[in-house]
């Protein structure tokens, strides 16, 4: 299945139902006075969170969305049906904005529903109208028009680690051996030219497309995944050792975190040293050398190395409960 992170729809409430004109009809009085009942509210819309992350991917090939329209009033001084409310649900993280007004919603909660759309009033039926100068009104309005906006919805996924890094860092491939999310992997820059997700004991795991440098300017894949990283919790910097001066990577890949948002830089962050049977062990303790100025937790780790992953496996699942116990 694709991942949609974005959507472009149009959404409207419902109308509210006519009043109507209706007379009572009684035993030798053929019109015993007006009982026209008012029209039914028109359906309201709202927004509510969900933990199912490809509802994007289901609502693609659907452009237009409505509540219902509120039904007309009936006889005998009957108020006409409300219209069913509407309830979009999209994925936590979700950022609607209202491209008529301009308001931006955050979704992110399961069981809270927001209002983004009001529904009509009903109109007023004959009865309303009697007065003592007016008895028998064959007057009535119509129903009240409902709100309606075209809206745009992006997905800033909320996950507990985002995997950083250049392109063939070995995000995709940790993913996996982590979690058998099954990513896709290559030899080539942009294997992953969408976030690929995973479950590793209970936490969200996100191999987020590789950065270049003017990421944050929006080359290569630019800001369209820089944002995937603005809600993680941790980030996980990959650095493959490939690269002849490691320490230079990570200022690349830092400065465009930066440069988009000083939040996403204040972030948790560890090093992870990837690719290290491609390397001596020379290399390797040159490069945590290296990277030790920086004061971060630096793991080295090859996929093809069980025991390395399995003591950084065990090591990271340490720190994530670490982590949330501390901020409970």
């Amino acid at each position: 299945m694709a991942f949609v992170d974005e959507l472009s729809v149009h959404i409207r409430a419902g109308n509210g139902g006519t009043g109507v004109a209706r007379f009572r009809h009684e035993k030798g009085r053929e019109f015993a006075g007006p009982s026209g009942g008012d029209g039914g509210r028109g359906g309201s819309v709202y927004l509510i969170g969900s933990r199912d992350l490809g509802l994007l991917f289901k609502y693609r090939h659907e452009k237009e969305f409505q509540a219902e329209d509120g039904g007309p009033g009936k006889k005998d001084s009957l108020h006409g049906a409300d219209g069913a409310d509407f309830v979009m649900k999209l994925p936590i993280g979700s950022i609607v904005t209202n491209k008529k007004t301009g308001k931006i919603i955050h979704v992110l909660s399961e069981d809270k529903p927001i209002l983004i759309l009001k529904g009509g009033d009903g109109g007023f039926g004959n009865e309303h109208y009697k007065s003592s100068i007016v008895q028998a009104p064959e007057r009535f309005s119509p129903g009240y028009p409902c709100e309606e906006a075209d809206f745009f919805i992006e997905l800033q996924l909320v996950v507990d680690v985002g995997f950083a890094g250049f392109p063939n860092a070995g995000k995709s491939s940790l993913l996996n051996v982590l979690t058998n999310a099954s990513a896709k992997v290559g030899a080539y820059e942009f294997t992953t030219l969408e976030p690929n997700l995973g479950a590793f004991y209970g936490y969200v795991l996100a191999d987020i497309p590789g950065l270049i440098e003017g990421a944050s300017e929006g080359k290569g894949l630019g800001h369209k995944f820089l944002r995937h990283i603005n809600r993680t919790k941790m980030i996980a910097h990959l650095i493959s050792l490939e690269n002849e001066d490691v320490l230079e990577a990570y200022k690349v890949i830092r400065k465009e975190l930066e440069t988009y948002s000083k939040e996403l830089a204040e972030k948790e962050e560890i090093i992870i040293l990837t690719k290290t049977d491609m390397v001596d062990e020379a290399t390797k303790l040159a490069a945590v050398k290296k990277l030790s100025k920086l004061k971060r937790k630096v793991f080295l780790i090859s996929i093809y190395d069980d025991p390395a992953i399995k003591e950084f496996g065990d090591a990271f699942v340490k720190m994530l409960r670490a982590k949330e116990l501390s901020s409970e």
